[in-house]
């Protein structure tokens, strides 16, 4: 893990093609222990969250390479690593598990971030018919451990369709369900990386369950 976050940190400080093609074969070593260690989530993943087949770490681990199309800024490779564990991919929209190792800024994380508009609706009617339960999810103690708050913008007022007094209505309000923890430089390189990452990931299960149940049920 250490070779990754130095790679990362002199990539941050040399984001163009000449330097990263004079170190690809850094960048193909630090590609392939992201999807060791991926492939060991995935595999321990799937013992307690049933909605996670067998699947190719290839498939969780995000791309480095930036799509500048549409950005400002044009510096060509993104200076971290992510894979995201789910039904799909990183290309899916159902919830999952997300890994996310960058000098200074890694976390764990997971849940749905920015959902298109109809998996939001369908996310929000599962709170709305059941706000207990999904209060229960975030009130747990296992919960809270690790995940406290929202990781997203929130609207200002109700949203389109749900009554302004219904008593629940900030849990209506994000525009995500997604919820992070910060990953320490001294966690990545410990060696419980793997143990506190199940640990939470496991907490973060209740929460996934919730949010897949309401796309299977109300989409």
């Amino acid at each position: 893990m250490k070779e990754i976050l130095q790679f990362l940190a002199e990539l941050e400080t040399n984001n163009n093609r000449e330097w990263f093609n004079a170190h690809k074969k850094r960048y193909e070593a630090a590609r392939e222990k992201m999807l060791f260690i991926t492939e060991l989530f995935v595999n321990e993943i799937r013992k307690f969250d049933p909605d996670i087949p067998v699947m190719d770490p290839k498939d969780c681990l995000f791309r480095i390479y930036r799509d500048v199309r549409f950005s400002l800024d044009k510096s060509p490779y993104k200076t971290h690593f992510g894979s995201y564990i789910a039904k799909g991919g990183h290309k899916s929209q159902r919830a999952g598990y997300y890994f996310h190792v960058q000098p200074g800024e890694s976390f764990l994380g997971g849940g749905i971030w920015m959902p298109p508009a109809e998996v939001l609706k369908a996310i929000r009617n599962a709170i709305f018919d059941h706000p207990e339960e999904f209060v229960a999810i975030l009130e747990d103690p296992g919960f809270n451990k690790y995940f406290k708050e929202f990781d997203a913008e929130k609207l200002k007022t109700a949203p389109k369709g749900f009554p302004p007094d219904f008593p629940y209505i900030d849990l209506l309000k994000p525009k995500s369900y997604a919820f992070g923890t910060t990953l320490t430089e001294e966690e990545l390189l410990n060696n419980r990386l793997l143990e506190k990452g199940l640990d939470a990931f496991r907490e973060l299960f209740k929460l996934n369950r919730f949010l897949n149940d309401a796309l299977d049920n109300y989409l």
